[in-house]
């Protein structure tokens, strides 16, 4: 576990920020349109204390950045079955509520919302969601996603998700997706149609070989993702070797930043949604959404259905 030396000499600073900082960047119009964004990575594993000792200090730095929103990786809080630990047997599900707590604590007081990473218990033998849960800036869980695409190995510790998740923050529509779900375009067609602004997408592709592709596949699939559908997209990863890192993707499809590979850190980015970026899918994309599959308007002419000459 980390040690807990930084955190106990914190709190003059967050009075301060609290008390004289923060409040002038509250008193800006709340509908601007606008939101800054911290993506974080860490080494995320099997211990709730230090993966939550982590999670404080990023909140802590991310509040000093004037950032209105904080973004952590899939399970940053728990750690990730079959990866970072064998099993959920035995796990500590009081341990779990008691940092999820300490986390809803710390937003209320810095006055910053989070998207956490993290398992949510269901009942009885129901194997848990793998989840995000959406904290305000009072520490309040308004809303949680569940992965809805969980791989072939997720199945084995996780029941999957059935819904998606929107919210706004100054203006900006703001969506939730997974790791594995970057592999199904039609979810974020589904987030196009529900008028999303910025996608957070969490993952934990870590503790890989050398020769994984997920590096590689990953992050380039998210760019077609934001580029065909018009979105901004934070995407935040463990940075235990083998990883790759924190991008920030412009609705244009363009890697505005990323972080350094296997190591922590912060990506700092600002959203502002009356930017316009290219958009060469515009004209055709709600044709497309609705089943027209082509441009322009198709003719009759026999010269056209016959296929079998020249």
């Amino acid at each position: 576990m980390r040690p807990v030396r930084y955190l106990s000499v914190t709190v003059l600073i967050i009075f301060v920020y609290s008390v004289l900082i923060r409040p002038a960047a509250l008193a800006q119009d709340p509908e601007k349109g606008t939101i800054r964004i911290a993506s974080c990575q860490f080494p995320v594993s099997s211990d709730i204390g230090a993966n939550l000792n982590w999670i404080r200090e990023q909140m802590i730095e991310a509040n000093l950045k004037q950032a209105d929103i904080i973004h952590f990786p899939e399970c940053a809080l728990t750690g990730y079955p079959g990866t970072d630990m064998e099993s959920l047997e035995n796990f500590d599900w009081q341990a779990l509520r008691q940092a999820t707590d300490s986390v809803r604590a710390l937003s209320e007081e810095l006055g910053i919302w989070v998207i956490l990473g993290s398992l949510h218990p269901l009942n009885g033998s129901n194997k848990p969601h793998n989840s995000l849960y959406v904290i305000d800036s009072e520490g309040k869980i308004i809303d949680r996603y569940d992965k809805r695409f969980c791989t072939t190995g997720d199945l084995d510790f996780f029941s999957p998700g059935d819904h998606f998740v929107n919210f706004i923050l100054n203006g900006v529509n703001c969506g939730l997706l997974i790791c594995y779900d970057v592999r199904f375009p039609e979810l974020y067609r589904e987030y196009r149609e529900r008028g999303t602004d910025v996608i957070f997408q969490s993952f934990h592709n870590a503790r890989q070989g050398k020769d994984s592709i997920h590096p590689l596949v990953m992050p380039v699939t998210a760019q077609a993702r934001a580029a065909t559908n018009y979105f901004y997209m934070s995407l935040t990863n463990s940075s235990v070797a083998e990883s790759w890192p924190c991008h920030f993707i412009t609705p244009d499809g363009l890697i505005q930043n990323k972080l350094p590979v296997n190591t922590p850190g912060m990506l700092i980015s600002d959203v502002d949604i009356n930017r316009k970026y290219y958009d060469a899918s515009l004209p055709f994309r709600e044709d497309a959404i609705n089943g027209k599959l082509n441009s322009g308007e198709t003719i009759e002419d026999a010269r056209s259905s016959e296929r079998r000459g020249h």
